[in-house]
């Protein structure tokens, strides 16, 4: 089991006021990297995700979401409509390294507890907001939520295939893709701490990230005459791809072919039906979907491992479609021991995924789970003298 004093934010401090994923994705990021995270919870029910349930599965009372994005953090519960425990949070602040917030737009302001008046307080701090649209125009009061976000950026009309409409990412990508975001912000803001002795304060929001998420695609379209992008009808992958890149149904399973020059293609998969195209590289695209129903009829005669046989000693860039089962049980995935098991004193366990990052080698693991409501208020108001 790593030891957080042997990781490279041992020793810093960070409160998070965040709730639901945005500002927690951000947080686990850093507690997986060595930072102490105070999480700032309501008394009266916590962080809205403690209730948030992708399931009806529930572990010691809480969410499995809540438990997959606040393990090993601590929980110290502040009722921010009262002074006192404003007063407290304020002195813990003192101490702190790094602030992360999610509220809607004007609320931190009202709490006395934004950038500017933090600042004051400690000008060391690093101070990080996270909203849905930023922080000004016509979208800065609706909802910053994922879906909603999604909806906004364009990335709905990059999935599924062109006769479906739009379509959603099955995640929250907005709320992954801003945590990570921030997240870079904070770490180059501790960095340039570190020379000036100044914090800064660091901002996105589900918007941004998602538009940068797109930052491809959207400067072909930008640069291009502004044209839409035009997702295949069958089998689409990749709006801007051309044949054969997709998925395809073989006799037992799914397999994704990615870019491969048809001749090729063409010669491994014994097709002599895709010989008008072989020469006409512009056809790929302008008619890939005729193309990939060529494809998936011949792929659909054999099973996905007799194809694998063919195309990969060939070097055809070409993969097997795992379920998760199937991702769990194959060895290229145990190899990456990403998986631990975190537990809690009132027999909380649960199974869970780590941090994406090795250090020197070393994947950092922690064996706790994550905390219940207020679990180390008493603690860390003795340890802060708040």
């Amino acid at each position: 089991m790593t030891q957080k004093n042997d990781l490279p934010l041992s020793g810093l401090v960070v409160v998070d006021m965040s709730q639901f994923l945005s500002g927690p994705y951000c947080s686990l990021r850093l507690m997986d990297l060595g930072a102490r995270v105070i999480k700032i919870e309501r008394p009266d029910g916590g962080d809205l995700s403690r209730r948030l349930y992708l399931s009806d599965t529930e572990i010691g009372g809480d969410s499995t979401i809540f438990h997959a994005i606040n393990r090993a953090k601590e929980s110290l519960a502040i009722d921010l409509k009262n002074e006192g425990d404003l007063q407290a949070l304020r002195k813990l602040l003192l101490k702190a390294d790094v602030l992360i917030q999610n509220f809607r737009p004007g609320v931190i302001e009202r709490l006395g507890l934004d950038y500017e008046a933090v600042r004051q307080l400690n000008p060391r701090l690093v101070y990080a907001s996270i909203s849905g649209y930023g922080e000004e125009g016509p979208w800065v009061k609706r909802p910053g939520q994922d879906l909603l976000a999604q909806s906004r950026s364009g990335v709905m009309w990059l999935n599924g295939d062109d006769n479906q409409g739009p379509v959603p990412f099955g995640l929250a990508i907005g709320d992954m893709l801003a945590g990570a975001a921030v997240c870079q912000g904070i770490l180059a803001a501790l960095v340039r701490r570190g020379v000036t002795g100044q914090g800064s304060h660091v901002e996105t929001s589900l918007l941004e990230a998602l538009v940068d998420f797109q930052f491809e695609v959207l400067t072909t379209h930008l640069n291009d005459g502004r044209r839409l992008p035009k997702r295949s009808n069958f089998r689409s992958a990749h709006a801007y791809l051309a044949a054969p890149y997709g998925v395809y149904a073989a006799l037992d399973g799914y397999l994704a072919v990615a870019m491969t020059p048809i001749p090729r293609l063409a010669d491994l998969l014994d097709m002599p039906e895709l010989a008008p195209y072989r020469d006409k590289p512009a056809s790929w695209f302008v008619e890939r979907d005729d193309i990939k129903q060529l494809i998936a009829r011949r792929i659909e005669t054999r099973t996905v491992d007799e194809w694998l046989a063919i195309l990969e000693p060939a070097d055809i860039w070409c993969a097997k479609v795992l379920n998760w089962n199937e991702l769990m049980d194959n060895d290229g995935f145990k190899a990456l021991d990403m998986l631990q098991t975190v537990t809690r004193e009132d027999n909380v366990s649960i199974l869970t995924t780590c941090s994406p990052l090795r250090v020197n080698g070393e994947r950092p693991k922690f064996d706790r789970a994550a905390p219940r409501i207020g679990e180390h208020s008493h603690a860390i108001r003795e340890e802060f003298g708040l």
